[in-house]
């Protein structure tokens, strides 16, 4: 089998975790290996039913089309071994992979026969294993293995927790000098490069405001069970800012353009990117055309890709094209950032944690619910005024839900699609 293309543009992958063991029979589109790329992290399905054998090692960079592993396709299934149901996968499928005139791998493959028959499988987890174990702070020697080879199976977790393990112990630490070591991922690469070059080579400044979120709040308070009786998903706060944003854009394209050599790139649509925390790491999913979205569809939309990004479901062109970015720190408790730009876009809006202060109000002092908001911006394409302008229309249409309504003439009922 050769490593198929997981996308335009991606010439290496990396081999994350082997969900099979050297000699195992395999059937045909059964998921046998997680690939990493500098976008994503995919599954590779078998090509066909066979014995396999593994050419290269976990952690080894394997250029696109170069041989992963070779399948016995003679051999027949053992009569102790059930036949077993094909795995889904995200990888792209054979037939549509291009194959490369050359086949190059780029790091030198361990001979077969010198690894362990388990070496791929003992004590390591399979994918749904090793969410759970992430989720509860859990490490690899904390789970006994039941599985084949001594693969830990999700069930293995389950009993582990249900015994009692304290994950908090396990985090625990101190009183050694041990040093841990972890290479870092082929995506955690390519995320590094990419904020080390917008550091480098964008002309990157951040201005700030603050949103009283008293009057969303309120809206969403009132509104919140009945929208989510008639649209399914839930009303947050998320889906008015990208509201906003999409409207801000009308009033200053500029922000939503990039730079292409000499020239100047607007596009005449949204693309909005949502930043979100995945297993895999920060992962940004676009929402195409959101400009022409309902609150619930925006909503809806979120939520997809949101489960998508836990589930390491995403694909790569879900990633890409984005023309804006929005990243909600506050959900971490963040009060305050200065977010990076996310190449080749020109602009990022950060937002952050709702926090109760004092303001002036027709002045009186009152206590407001008061959100800081940052936007990052490259000054090469967005002036001062631009980038200005831009964060003060979002805190006014924010602390103006109406003005989301082209002008206040439809009502809220209208802006919610109840």
């Amino acid at each position: 089998m050769k490593v198929p293309s997981p996308g335009e543009s991606i010439s290496e992958v990396e081999i994350a975790a082997w969900l099979v063991s050297d000699g195992d029979y395999v059937e045909k589109d059964q998921a046998i290996a997680e690939v990493d790329s500098d976008k994503a992290t995919l599954e590779l399905p078998a090509e066909a039913a066979g014995i396999i054998t593994l050419k290269v090692e976990e952690g080894d960079a394997v250029a696109v089309g170069a041989v992963c592993c070779l399948i016995d396709t003679s051999a027949k299934r053992p009569a102790d071994q059930p036949a077993k149901a094909a795995a889904p996968s995200l990888a792209p499928s054979p037939a549509s992979a291009p194959t490369p005139a050359a086949v190059v791998v780029t790091s030198t493959p361990v001979p077969v026969a010198s690894l362990p028959v388990a070496a791929a499988a003992a004590g390591h987890p399979s994918p749904a294993a090793r969410k759970m174990m992430s989720e509860h702070a859990m490490k690899s020697g904390d789970v006994q293995g039941t599985g084949r080879d001594g693969r830990v199976m999700k069930q293995d977790v389950l009993s582990a927790l249900a015994a009692g393990f304290d994950g908090s112990a396990s985090a625990s630490w101190g009183g050694s000098r041990e040093v841990g070591r972890v290479k870092m991922s082929m995506l955690r690469r390519k995320v590094a490069e990419r904020l080390v070059a917008v550091k480098n080579e964008t002309a990157m400044l951040t201005t700030f405001n603050e949103v009283d979120m008293k009057p969303v709040m309120d809206l969403r308070k009132k509104y919140k069970d009945a929208f989510k009786e008639a649209h399914g998903v839930g009303l947050g706060f998320m889906s008015f800012f990208t509201k906003a944003v999409t409207h801000a854009i009308a009033q200053y394209p500029s922000v939503n353009g990039m730079i292409d050599g000499k020239e100047m790139i607007i596009p005449e649509y949204a693309d909005i990117g949502i930043a979100v925390s995945s297993p895999k790491g920060l992962m940004v999913p676009v929402m195409r055309n959101a400009e022409s979205m309902t609150l619930a569809g925006i909503e809806a939309e979120i939520k997809r890709l949101a489960i998508r990004a836990r589930d390491g479901e995403l694909t790569i062109e879900e990633m890409q094209g984005g023309t804006f970015t929005i990243t909600n720190g506050g959900v971490f408790g963040s009060m305050l950032s200065t977010p990076i730009i996310n190449p080749p876009q020109s602009a990022i809006l950060g937002m952050h944690n709702i926090v109760e202060r004092p303001v002036a109000i027709n002045g009186q002092v009152e206590i407001r619910p008061v959100m800081y908001v940052a936007l990052s911006y490259d000054h090469r394409i967005i002036d001062g005024k631009e980038s200005v302008g831009f964060l003060l229309a979002i805190k006014e249409m924010i602390e103006n839900p109406e003005r989301l309504l082209f002008g206040g003439k439809k009502t809220e009922e209208v802006l919610l699609g109840l």
